[in-house]
């Protein structure tokens, strides 16, 4: 994981406030060096799990040497100064202790320059009760799986914004996937408590980048099936949740209510059921509504596949933020995170079956037998199928 060059984050200064998990870091790092024995205790984390080079350093080095025989009450001093090529204060019985420690410094140089005998020192004095690494360990590894999660959120959610991307939906679904992973390694290493909803407050729902033209194909596909009612059938993946303005959502409600009723729908049958269930609060003029009701275009499933893609990829959108958000609260416990995490992901789940039912031949509604001519909108290319959002 990228870490900063600033001295405190680096572990070789402390100049800034520091989070609990980097003391966690410090004593961890200083109860090995002074007891390296403990290091087969040490299990769950990887030098990538530490927040900054110089202590990733530290443990890939501690690791990557043999340990030395344990001593009864090791001379920090002593080694401190034997690792300075200054005369030790006292006689040499820890001579293997010593020499080990000045491995770990030559071994952890190759990755962080800047570590000097010293530091280590400061590391040992850090660590206020070696025997206490293994609750040093598992701060560690619930620091860490905070980080993976914001970072796997992260992906997501610039994944759903990304227009530069030909398939936007299955890029998408991947990175949900990838964070889903993510959520199933943090609860297998971290076993169920009470309590575990998170109380952090959800970010709002944002606007969908393309207002407008969301607006747009929400119009002109409640004008063609107010139009062509029946095509609503083939079309029972999309639901009133995913249009982005309220008026829409609430005709389309209308509307396929209607159909199911077998009712008579146009335009004007679709305005009164919309004032009967006050959808119209809002509008200042009906007028405007029966206008873009009249106005037929194309293929509805095609309209229909637009906004569900939309749809798909906002919810993924704000799936990922409310995970960000939940894992930049520092209160929250890694299985507070996870359950967080799985309720996010539980919407995004439910959309992204809709989507499969609505692109995939097998598990959609049969095709419709309509002669073309009973269509109203302009008839449909050669390369029909590949009009349809499959991706």
């Amino acid at each position: 994981m990228p870490r900063t060059t600033h001295p405190h984050k680096d572990g070789l200064g402390a100049s800034a406030p520091s989070p609990p998990g980097y003391f966690a870091e410090q004593a961890l790092l200083g109860a090995l060096l002074s007891e390296p024995h403990r290091l087969p205790d040490v299990t769950g984390i990887e030098p990538d799990a530490f927040t900054t080079a110089a202590h990733a350093a530290v443990f890939a080095a501690i690791r990557a040497l043999p340990a030395p025989a344990p001593a009864e009450a090791p001379d920090h001093s002593a080694a401190v100064a034997a690792l300075r090529k200054q005369p030790a204060p006292g006689p040499g019985e820890h001579a293997e202790h010593i020499a080990w420690l000045g491995k770990v410094l030559t071994a952890a140089r190759e990755r962080a320059r800047g570590l000097t005998a010293a530091h280590l020192h400061a590391l040992i004095s850090a660590c206020p009760t070696p025997r206490h690494e293994p609750a040093y360990t598992r701060i560690i590894q619930a620091e860490h799986a905070r980080r993976r999660l914001h970072k796997a959120a992260q992906r997501l959610t610039h994944t759903a914004r990304d227009t530069s991307l030909p398939h936007p939906v299955p890029s998408t679904l991947a990175e949900a996937d990838a964070l889903a992973s993510v959520v199933d390694a943090i609860a297998a290493a971290f076993p169920p408590h009470s309590g575990s909803l998170p109380r952090t407050p959800l970010p709002p729902q944002e606007p969908p980048p393309d207002g407008e033209k969301a607006a747009q194909e929400e119009r002109l596909l409640l004008a063609t099936t107010t139009a062509r009612p029946a095509e609503t059938e083939q079309m029972r993946w999309l639901t009133e949740e995913d249009f982005t303005l309220p008026l829409h959502a609430g005709l389309w409600q209308c509307l396929t209510t209607l159909v199911r009723q077998r009712a008579p729908v146009d335009p004007v049958t679709v305005l009164w059921q919309a004032q009967q269930r006050g959808v119209l609060n809002g509008v200042d003029d009906p007028r405007e509504v029966l206008g873009f009701l009249a106005r037929p275009d194309v293929s509805a499933p095609y309209l229909g596949e637009r906004i569900l893609r939309r749809s798909v990829l906002a919810t993924a959108h704000h799936a990922g933020r409310r995970i960000e958000t939940f894992s930049d609260d520092p209160a929250n416990s890694p299985y507070q995170l996870v359950v967080g995490s799985r309720r996010a992901l539980a919407e995004l789940t439910a959309i992204r079956t809709r989507w499969q039912q609505a692109t995939s031949p097998a598990t959609g509604p049969p095709p419709r037998t309509t002669p073309a001519a009973r269509r109203t909108g302009p008839a449909p290319t050669t390369a029909a199928p590949a009009g349809r959002l499959t991706r």
